[in-house]
């Protein structure tokens, strides 16, 4: 079955940066647009940014733009999402999905979803 297991999250002070991955496994990973999600306690899922197959185009929430930066590269079936500026607000589970051949926002359109990984920014 399709595994993606994200990587790179953990306790950083406002300001600093963090590099999450997002290692997928028993997927064609080319084929598939790609995205990052966040989900902050109690509150519900959130898109983040979506990259496309090929990696050439990219989508960020305007809460995100200028700060943050996905990637991906399919010869290491890895995706990333590079974070700068940190701010208390990014803290959340930091959770990677694969969707259909073409870039979306909407996390209901997501068919794969890793467990995620904790981001927290104090302040």
């Amino acid at each position: 079955q399709v595994q993606l297991v994200e990587s790179g999250g953990g306790l950083v002070q406002a300001g600093g940066s963090l590099r999450l991955s997002c290692e997928a496994s028993r997927i064609s990973f080319s084929s598939v647009a790609m995205g990052w999600f966040r989900q902050p306690p109690g509150k519900e899922r959130q898109f983040v940014a979506a990259i496309t197959r090929s990696g050439g185009r990219t989508v960020y929430a305007d809460s995100v733009t200028g700060r943050f930066t996905i990637s991906r590269d399919n010869a290491k079936n890895t995706m990333y999402l590079q974070m700068n500026n940190l701010k208390p607000e990014d803290t959340a589970v930091y959770y990677c999905g694969a969707s259909g051949p073409v870039i979306v926002r909407d996390a209901i359109n997501y068919d794969y979803w890793g467990r995620g990984t904790q981001v927290t920014v104090s302040s």
